[in-house]
């Protein structure tokens, strides 16, 4: 596996411990001590919920800066489908495509049209004979990250071909040395990204070796630049080659939208996500063929980088779809594409060893024996205060000695209270 890397950072100087971001991470990956949040590497999968709730913004996504493309003779922008609901009073994508070649881009490759291949190919993938159902879709880093943490018997079900991001890269690269007899390390392919965990899944790829991406530039960063080119006018270039279905992966359920599943089922927000992974977990939805999961609420529209409310750009993605050609992507997609482009995973993925007690077996029985012990003595409240999420995560830390039984502050409370009572009664038998 690939050395750990975390797109979400933490602005130490800048936080409050105020324990916002430490009840909604879902997986518990942070933790308040001395006053300050510190993120667990571990268990962090870069789903950028502590970035979008943290009132003293105090939690930042790490990713390219614009001139970083400048490392490259030739470039090529790659924008996720959910740019386009950046702009409510886009007329079409060729205006935002073509505003993005004016920002110094060499060529324009939408990772809609990665999507409509990666849709070609579930639809394949499904119709073979025993297929783990449901299959789980790996559009979604945050995802698929968060089910090797916490839903390791669910990997097998995780779907084996690469992100839109990826494909669009292996065939803008491909497409683009061939047209101008140029050689590969000179172009540089930059993802314009919605969300922390894409550009996390760049620098860590997961299911193969090296990303054929080269960057990832937030939305957020790259808003204004091309906003204000949007507000130039002038000629549009016919750049847009994908389906409405392609383009539909923005939103949540475009996805199963695009592979025309009628058992499917499509959820976003994390937190729901979660829900439902358990219900797969407990064998409850065997009868489902697939399964989307979006980590931001809305789907990618709702990334934590975007600038635009997510609702509302979620809205202009369904208009600009309706004014396309109605194109099916097994229809826009030849089946030779499939074998054309490395589109599947070469490495399997592996679970995470982040909620591991122990690596020895019996080390592991004997803190969760502990664990257990401790868990019975706080009081279940929940409340945080003191710097694990739950009581039963301060009782992991306690057995694995990164905090005390006093950090409970009932516990402490109750202590005290103990304490003071004896003063009382020392007090008293002395004066007498």
């Amino acid at each position: 596996m690939n050395k750990a890397y975390h797109s979400v950072r933490l602005e130490k100087e800048r936080c409050m411990g105020c324990t916002t971001c430490l009840k909604r991470c879902p997986t518990e990956a942070i933790r308040v001590r001395d006053g300050r949040a510190h993120i667990i590497d571990e268990l962090c999968i870069d789903c950028g919920e502590c970035i979008r709730v943290c009132p003293h913004h105090a939690k930042v996504a790490l990713t390219d800066p614009f001139d970083s493309i400048r490392r490259f003779p030739y470039r090529i922008a790659l924008p996720a489908p959910s740019l386009y609901g950046q702009f409510k009073s886009l007329g079409s994508i060729n205006r935002a495509l073509t505003g993005l070649r004016r920002l110094g881009f060499d060529a324009v490759f939408e990772v809609a049209r990665g999507a409509d291949v990666v849709s070609r190919a579930l639809i394949e993938r499904l119709k073979r004979p025993n297929v783990p159902k449901p299959l789980i879709s790996a559009a979604c880093p945050a995802i698929v990250r968060l089910i090797q943490a916490r839903f390791p018997d669910l990997i097998d079900h995780v779907v084996d071909i690469r992100q839109p991001m990826e494909v669009a890269a292996l065939m803008a690269k491909r497409e683009f040395c061939q047209q101008h007899g140029v050689a590969p390390e000179e172009v540089g392919c930059f993802f314009i990204t919605p969300c922390p965990a894409k550009m996390t899944a760049i620098r860590s790829p997961i299911g193969h070796e090296k990303s054929a991406l080269d960057g990832a530039i937030s939305i957020m960063e790259i808003y204004g630049r091309l906003a204000a080119q949007l507000r130039k006018g002038g000629e549009e270039e016919s750049l847009c080659g994908a389906t409405p279905y392609g383009v539909g992966w923005a939103n949540s359920g475009g996805e199963a939208a695009a592979i025309h599943s009628e058992n499917s089922m499509a959820v976003d927000g994390i937190e729901n996500v979660i829900r439902v992974l358990e219900e797969i977990e407990n064998n409850r939805l065997n009868d489902l063929d697939f399964f989307e999961g979006q980590a931001c609420t809305g789907g990618c529209v709702g990334g934590p980088l975007t600038f635009e409310n997510g609702y509302v750009a979620k809205n202009t993605i369904r208009k600009l779809t309706e004014r396309m050609e109605h194109t099916r992507p097994e229809a826009a997609v030849d089946a030779s594409a499939l074998n054309k482009y490395p589109i599947y995973n070469t490495l399997p993925i592996e679970p995470t060893n982040g909620m591991r007690l122990d690596d020895n077996i019996v080390e592991a029985m004997r803190k969760m024996e502990r664990i257990e012990q401790i868990a019975k003595e706080l009081p279940g409240y929940d409340c945080g205060s003191c710097g694990s999420p739950t009581c039963r995560t301060l009782a992991e830390d306690i057995a694995n000695g990164y905090a005390g039984e006093m950090d409970c502050i009932y516990r402490l409370k109750s202590r005290l209270q103990v304490m003071a009572q004896q003063m009382v009664e020392l007090s008293e038998r002395t004066r007498k």
